[in-house]
């Protein structure tokens, strides 16, 4: 049964992922959240909820052109289309089930938007106590370098189903894709919950989320068998 490990801890796997207009997220901010709900209901994983919204920007802000130009979304459709981001902050609350894993491919960066967005304009206590796995993570532990979405679509033979599209929505279909495959290969994705890994040479970017084991990420040894050898 497809993803059969997780199910047996979680009623929902809710992979989100954000398009911002840069990389530092106590400045930056998100401009298009979206999400995919899976259950497993009757054997079979179904799609329980899709959610893709353009998010209004801060007084003054504004899209950068190399923005623009990866994901199309301009200042002007943010102007007209965006949604203000207190009412994305309470859809996402909707989303959240007591059961709930966040998954998403580099959660870190992710997280942390979705942490700043929550602090300003809805409630970030909703990701307390959630449990969080990074398909990023994973990936590194599979594959050797480089390990962009784009690389793991490619090397799981998935190009034409999905595509890496830097639009939110694209992403995350992409993301579930990856997912499923990884647990084809090998049944171990419970054992990244909450166990997050970066490149020793870049250190971990921006601050630790206290809910997060981080280790440096060598590959070859499975993560958490490297991180069970440093307890």
């Amino acid at each position: 049964m497809a993803l059969e490990t997780l199910f047996s801890q979680y009623q929902r796997l809710l992979v989100f992922d954000t398009e911002t207009t840069g990389l530092q997220c106590a400045r930056d901010e998100i401009i298009e959240f979206a999400a995919v709900g899976l259950e497993l209901r009757g054997g079979a994983v179904e799609t329980v909820l899709e959610y893709d919204q353009l998010a209004a920007l801060s007084p003054g802000g504004f899209v950068p052109d190399q923005i623009q130009k990866l994901t199309g979304i301009s200042t002007q459709t943010l102007r007209e289309r965006g949604l203000p981001k207190t009412r994305i902050c309470r859809d996402i609350a909707a989303m959240l089930t007591e059961s709930t894993l966040l998954l998403a491919y580099n959660a870190h960066f992710d997280l942390s938007f979705l942490f700043y967005t929550l602090l300003r304009h809805g409630d970030p206590a909703i990701l307390k106590g959630r449990d969080k796995l990074d398909l990023l993570t994973v990936y590194r532990d599979r594959r050797p370098y480089p390990h962009k979405l784009l690389n793991a679509i490619g090397a799981y033979g998935l190009e034409g189903q999905v595509q890496n599209s830097h639009r939110a929505l694209d992403d995350v279909w992409a993301t579930v894709a990856v997912m499923k495959a990884m647990d084809r290969e090998k049944e171990d994705l419970l054992r990244y919950v909450n166990l997050f890994g970066y490149n020793p040479r870049y250190g971990l970017s921006g601050k630790p989320i206290g809910s997060i084991t981080y280790r440096p990420q060598f590959g070859g040894t499975p993560l958490y068998e490297a991180a069970a050898e440093q307890v």
